[in-house]
């Protein structure tokens, strides 16, 4: 399996001395409730993401079959959180912010992979409105081939198909950078916050990432690699603070990465500690995972196996800090201040 660099450049380097867009690439999701199905469709439809035994034959019909069964209990957890994931609405505000920071030559865009917009949708528009020249920002920090290279090989092949013209960069991870490092901290003291001064030096940090399926670990896949490295990087900046690992969104029979966050729950329930505030680590954006799954479902477990105390870390959202390390990892490839 084949570890992507950092960046890739299509054609030669980008400058923002003329009109440059700035793409954002993400997930996506469902805008409705309606859109559930569909949009579990397109999600498992994918063979970068989930690849059958049987091979791509059977690929369309699986997606149907598990997109209609799973879509009721999908459609409860979003109705629960709006009815709609907000991640297009939060990825469209930080391509706007980050652009703002760039300057005025810079124009926002979003494309999202299995939902609206998508790429041949968003690269139609920058077609339109004359952008010769753009940065391609993967919103996934951590590279994997199953989210990251899936969004970025959809991309390439519609630009190619739609608008070979264009001169364009992607950055597909950023795991380490620094000021993405920065932002995280922040948060988690945020977080801090809500503890009582008398316990809050005690109350251990739990990165919540989402699984993989243990095969793309096993073949060469550099997620885990990413994820640790960001977890130990944040926590430089704590002196001593403890802290854990954990992985969510575990579904399906196959093996997946370890441990379960729930499971890491249950060990800090085990400690007794005084509370446990968990960390969003490899989500850059508010969504199903972080106000269903987290901060419903994993707080229910917490109160269930007595833990004094369970509170989540603010997502990066379009935290100003967030925003400003975003563009200052755009102009590090543009080399431009």
């Amino acid at each position: 399996m084949k570890n992507q660099s950092p960046a890739t450049s299509h054609q030669p380097p980008v400058s923002i001395e003329k009109p440059l867009g700035l793409v954002l690439l993400n997930m996506g999701g469902p805008d409705s409730l309606r859109a559930v199905r569909p949009f579990l469709y397109n999600l498992f439809s994918d063979r970068d993401l989930i690849q059958l035994p049987a091979g791509a034959f059977l690929q369309k019909p699986f997606a149907f079959m598990i997109s209609v069964l799973r879509a009721p209990k999908v459609r409860l957890n979003y109705a629960s959180i709006g009815g709609k994931s907000p991640l297009l609405e939060w990825t469209d505000k930080q391509a706007k912010a980050v652009a703002r920071e760039l300057g005025e030559n810079v124009k926002p865009f979003v494309v999202m992979r299995y939902s609206k917009p998508r790429a041949e949708e968003t690269l139609r528009k920058m077609k339109q409105d004359g952008i010769e020249q753009a940065v391609v920002l993967s919103m996934y920090p951590h590279y994997t081939t199953a989210t990251t290279g899936s969004s970025i090989k959809d991309f390439e092949a519609a630009a190619a198909r739609i608008y070979p013209e264009l001169n364009y960069t992607v950055i597909s991870e950023w795991y380490d950078w620094p000021a993405y490092h920065d932002t995280l901290a922040n948060r988690i003291r945020e977080g801090l916050e809500r503890f009582h001064e008398l316990v809050r030096d005690e109350v251990p940090i739990l990165f919540s990432a989402h699984a993989l399926p243990q095969k793309f670990i096993d073949d060469g896949d550099p997620y885990l690699d990413h994820v640790i490295c960001t977890a130990r990087g944040v926590m430089e900046r704590f002196e001593e603070r403890p802290w854990k690992l954990g992985f969510q969104s575990r579904t399906g029979p196959v093996q997946w990465m370890e441990p379960d966050t729930l499971d890491v729950l249950d060990q800090l329930g085990e400690q007794q500690v005084p509370g446990a505030l968990i960390v969003p680590i490899s989500f850059v954006s508010d969504h199903i995972e972080t106000l269903q799954e987290i901060d419903y479902e994993m707080r229910m477990h917490a109160e269930a196996i007595g833990l004094p105390r369970f509170e989540r870390a603010p997502s990066l959202n379009d935290h100003q800090d967030f925003i400003q390390a975003l563009a200052a990892l755009v102009r590090s490839y543009l080399g431009k201040i």
